[in-house]
């Protein structure tokens, strides 16, 4: 089956009233007679809750959001992918709904507000192993405009 994509040429991403992130853990504790807590990691790979909000400008647009929602993601089941605003960047992650949605909330004049939270298949993270390099990270902007620009000729 093909990858479903969010409708992001007709509906807006998410606001960013609320939107926040909230990883699951993947960390196993377990605590010693001693009283000490022994910590390990499970899991390389965990799920990210995200938080997310859009308000729609017309009844065309909630429509569509509700039927893609119902028809296309099979009532909220099916991964997708939308792209989110992440310390990363934007980029498209794969995601799906983890119940049904809030809404629709009227806005005054007449727009319409969703919000819902949203299971990220990962967390968003730089890839494996560049926190290794905390300088190149932190200078990767810079690091990027002189790969990518095009400078004048001496």
């Amino acid at each position: 089956m093909a990858d479903i994509l969010y409708p992001d040429n007709i509906l807006p991403m998410p606001l960013m009233d609320g939107y926040g992130f909230k990883p699951v853990s993947p960390l196993l504790s377990t605590e010693m007679t001693s009283g000490r807590t022994r910590q390990r990691r499970l899991y390389t790979s965990t799920p990210t809750k995200v938080t997310v909000k859009w308000i729609f400008k017309t009844d065309a647009l909630a429509q569509v959001f509700e039927a893609f929602f119902r028809d296309t993601l099979k009532d909220g089941m099916s991964w997708f992918y939308i792209k989110l605003q992440t310390p990363i960047g934007v980029k498209p992650y794969k995601a799906r709904f983890t119940d049904i949605y809030e809404g629709p909330t009227l806005i005054a004049p007449k727009y319409w507000q969703y919000s819902a939270t949203l299971e990220l298949w990962e967390r968003p993270l730089p890839p494996v192993g560049w926190g290794n390099y905390p300088e190149l990270l932190a200078g990767s902007a810079i690091v990027d405009i002189a790969i990518n620009q095009e400078w004048p000729k001496a």
